[in-house]
């Protein structure tokens, strides 16, 4: 039979320890129904892992020295929170290199950051190329850290304003029948554009940034015939466009921009099926500072049953009703 394996990881203060093991010992009851193999006591300021399993208990212990390094720099605990760095440590990624790095201080004081290890890929894929396409579910966070970095490269001048825009398609709709002018017609496909917005500034501020047309958000029609310059330019719902679009869009890059590109492919709504997000990885490979990268519906940060419903479209290939 083999010799157990011990490690103690010592934790500094009481606080950090409370924190740690949760309510009731309800954080730790939840580590020890996800990693069975190991024997956890908890004494004093010590987490001791024991186990036969070396490898199993040296994850353990590199979990509780993740999870002490977030509490330090102020990152609390949940059980969603804990589930997703179950599955950061699974996949080999360090959560809180992932959970502590901070995009930038939204409208109400509270740090925007990606939540899972598909998403600090993403945000730093947008940081190192000129365009980024982040393909995947919803509830995976494609348009509202894109938002984000966005609004970063604006307040560092890295650019000189943001245009946002998606083509104005959805399922079972269309414009004609909605009331009112062009613009009041077109204002329901931007809405979830703005409410992105709204989550890194204030209200006053996007509302004089509008005006100024620091920030502009329009349909993808608009764009065409223009040279984008110095912006940073967000395509939403790229799935909804044709081939033609997507190509148009891609040509009005100009000199000092920045793109990003989001979409899902299992919702595509256009008339006749054919997307213009389709086969365009294929189309594009080998371009410099171009990148593609793919969400999954682990990288789903809503209401767990969300990410369950993905995995299940998922799972069955039928992604739509």
């Amino acid at each position: 039979m083999p010799a157990a394996t011990t490690t103690t990881v010592v934790v500094p203060g009481t606080h950090l320890m409370t924190a740690l093991v949760g309510p009731r010992d309800q954080y730790l009851r939840l580590i020890e129904k996800n990693f069975p193999n190991v024997l956890i006591t908890v004494r004093g300021n010590e987490v001791r892992v024991e186990g036969e399993d070396t490898l199993a208990v040296a994850g353990v212990a590199r979990l509780f020295e993740e999870l002490v390094t977030l509490l330090q720099t102020g990152q609390t605990l949940d059980e969603s929170t804990l589930e997703r760095i179950f599955t950061m440590m699974r996949a080999d990624e360090k959560p809180a290199e992932i959970l502590g790095h901070s995009i930038l201080k939204g409208a109400k004081g509270r740090q925007i950051k990606p939540k899972t290890g598909g998403q600090k890929r993403y945000v730093d894929a947008i940081a190192e190329n000129v365009i980024t396409f982040g393909i995947g579910p919803a509830g995976t966070g494609k348009s509202w850290l894109a938002v984000a970095m966005a609004v970063r490269a604006l307040q560092a001048k890295e650019v000189q304003r943001i245009i946002l825009t998606r083509p104005a398609v959805e399922a079972g709709e269309r414009l004609g029948f909605l009331p009112g002018d062009l613009m009041a017609k077109i204002d329901p496909y931007l809405r979830p554009l703005y409410d992105a917005l709204y989550d890194m500034l204030d209200l006053e501020a996007v509302t004089r940034l509008v005006e100024k047309q620091v920030i502009e958000i329009a349909p993808l029609a608009f764009m065409r015939g223009r040279t984008l310059n110095n912006s940073f330019i967000i395509l939403d719902e790229a799935q909804n466009t044709s081939p033609e679009q997507m190509k148009m869009f891609l040509t009005r890059i100009g000199f000092g921009s920045r793109v990003v590109v989001t979409g899902d492919a299992t919702q595509v709504d256009v008339p006749n099926g054919k997307s213009g997000l389709a086969g365009l990885e294929r189309t594009l490979a080998g371009i410099d500072d171009l990148a593609f990268v793919r969400l999954t519906g682990s990288d789903v940060v809503r209401h767990k049953i969300v990410a369950d419903i993905v995995a299940a479209y998922e799972q069955s290939g039928n992604s739509k009703s």
